[in-house]
């Protein structure tokens, strides 16, 4: 409680900045009173005091108004800021002072950005994005206000790109540690020569706007950035994008980046694939550039779905590509023997019948004379010795079946073929891989057919075959696959087709269901635009799908 009749000042209160020109007044409004009753006539005139402090509170809004009205025309002239003849006669002689200061003479661009927070860009590209993401992208990559720089890039294709450290260190707790833990980096400049520079910017960009801008080219180089640098939602978007485009001719790569990684989902992905599209996953150029232990890992599964001979000739040619790796030559039977290691000894060569081991294993340079001489031995003698590779043939992966009709039947003017089509369209609710179909054969004695199966999506052709089988006059179905098994992506509809050929009536289904189930996954049919031939959901062909899941 200050004591009556005293000023704030006098009791030595010193009140906030924002307080004090208030104080000020009022206190000069008590000054003036007393001022007036002690001079009577002379109460007119102001005491010094008086106008010593206004003409400091003048300045100050003179200031502050300067600041507010002549922000725009600072930036866009940088000439002398103009002030209308009532603010000069009211600022007085405060106004020169803030116009001599604003002057280009008086002050370098440097303060003028100063001024203006560093922001050089118009502020009608301020004003033009208005939220918080929009405003803070504009920064990305950008001179301004940045206060650390990278030199990206292994020597001698290096890039320098700016940065804000705290647009980084709220986006990875790496970058957190780098510039504001116990050991921060002091330096100005930070190089990072095991990143490339344009999966580096990408990071950087979701950093700043939360934008993904990822390609085939560039999405490796940015998960493993991505994971360096702890950004976990961009390296699962890297790892959806690399499931998306997996394909048996980039699974044997993406596998060894899954294990590189330690993603499991992605790595357990490639192996689906690779097992079910063995053939075309040992002949991809990718299966070459595999590493040895991954290598091993392949050859050791029994799932594979590829013929030995296939899986002997994939070996042999990665061998070839490993000698250029490690600069030895090719032509060097010894040295491709050696880089094998333990691989060779993994490939199933004794299961191999005699005419595919003379075709392959025994022309190839990759077997000792001894091991090519014990294999035939194995083949032909009466006493077989022990064969130098392992001889039970690999299980594979195995067949599944969804029946869609209840029922089989036969009448005598049905089923008949004339090269129409007989079609239908199902989904599956599981990612599964089609082999193939059942159809209904001959309702009579044994017969012979020949038939073309497609299978399309949205009218593109996944896979088409010609092939033929024998029925034997039984109600039974007759499997009929695909060259190569085809992936089929959940909830997502496909059209089977085939087109039969041969002069027998056959068996045809009915009581058919929309919806149906198989172990674990659950098929839904509905009726084709293509079929011409009669079959639909509640009768006809294709009785059933072949399928690994």
């Amino acid at each position: 409680m200050r004591p009556r009749g005293k000023s704030p000042l006098q009791v030595g209160i010193i009140p906030p900045d924002g307080e004090m020109f208030m104080l000020l007044l009022k206190f000069l409004q008590e000054t003036l009173k007393k001022s007036k009753r002690a001079t009577g006539k002379q109460a007119g005139k102001l005491p010094v005091c008086y106008e010593i402090l206004t003409l400091s509170l003048k300045k100050k809004m003179a200031a502050e108004l300067f600041s507010a009205k002549s922000h725009a025309n600072l930036q866009h002239g940088g000439g002398n800021t103009a002030v209308s003849p009532a603010e000069e006669e009211s600022f007085g002689s405060g106004t020169q002072t803030l116009s001599t200061a604003a002057s280009p003479t008086a002050a370098s661009p440097t303060s003028q950005q100063n001024i203006l927070n560093n922001n050089t860009e118009e502020p009608s590209s301020r004003e033009a994005q208005p939220t918080l993401r929009e405003r803070n992208a504009s920064m990305f990559n950008n001179e301004v206000m940045a206060d650390v720089h990278f030199i990206v890039g292994p020597p001698g294709d290096t890039r320098r790109i700016p940065a804000h450290k705290y647009v980084l260190a709220v986006g990875s707790s790496v970058f957190c540690a780098m510039f504001y833990g116990d050991l921060a980096e002091t330096e100005s400049e930070i190089r990072i020569p095991d990143v490339e520079a344009g999966a580096f910017l990408i990071l950087l960009r979701y950093l700043y706007s939360d934008e993904m801008d990822l390609t085939a080219d560039s999405v490796l180089a940015t998960l493993y950035a991505s994971k360096k640098y702890l950004v976990c939602v961009l390296a699962r978007a890297c790892v959806c994008f690399l499931e998306s485009s997996l394909e048996a001719a980039n699974a044997c790569a993406l596998l060894c980046q899954g294990v590189l990684f330690d993603e499991a989902h992605l790595s357990q992905r490639c192996w689906e694939m690779i097992d079910a599209q063995a053939e075309l996953a040992l002949q991809s150029d990718a299966f070459c550039q595999m590493d040895p232990p991954t290598l091993e890992k392949l050859l050791r599964r029994e799932t594979l779905g590829a013929r030995e001979a296939t899986v002997f000739a994939a070996v042999a040619r990665w061998a070839e590509a490993e000698c250029v790796r490690r600069g030895v030559s090719v032509c060097d039977a010894r040295s491709k023997r050696s880089v094998c290691g333990e691989a060779l000894a993994l490939v199933r060569v004794a299961s191999l019948s005699l005419q595919e081991f003379a075709d392959g294993p025994a022309q190839s340079d990759l077997l000792t004379p001894e091991e090519t001489n014990r294999m035939f031995l194995w083949y032909t003698a009466a006493n077989k010795p022990h064969p130098p590779f392992p001889s039970s043939p690999r299980r594979g992966l195995t067949p599944q079946r969804c029946r869609r009709f209840q029922s089989a039947a036969y009448r005598s003017n049905q089923w008949r073929y004339r090269g129409r089509c007989d079609s239908i369209q199902f989904s599956a609710d599981r990612r599964v891989f089609l082999a193939g179909v059942g159809l209904y054969g001959s309702s009579g004695t044994a017969a012979d057919y020949g038939v073309r199966v497609e299978l399309k999506r949205q009218g593109v052709t996944l896979a088409l075959t010609h092939t033929r089988f024998t029925a034997d006059g039984s109600s039974g179905t007759f499997p009929v696959f695909l060259e190569h098994p085809v992936l089929v992506e959940p909830d997502r509809f496909y059209t089977v087709s085939v087109v039969l050929e041969g002069s027998e009536l056959s068996y045809f289904g009915q009581e058919g269901v929309t919806e149906a189930q198989s172990g674990d996954v659950t098929f839904q049919f509905q009726c084709s635009a293509d079929s011409t031939n009669g079959t639909g959901v509640q009768g006809g062909q294709i009785p059933e799908l072949v399928f690994y899941a």
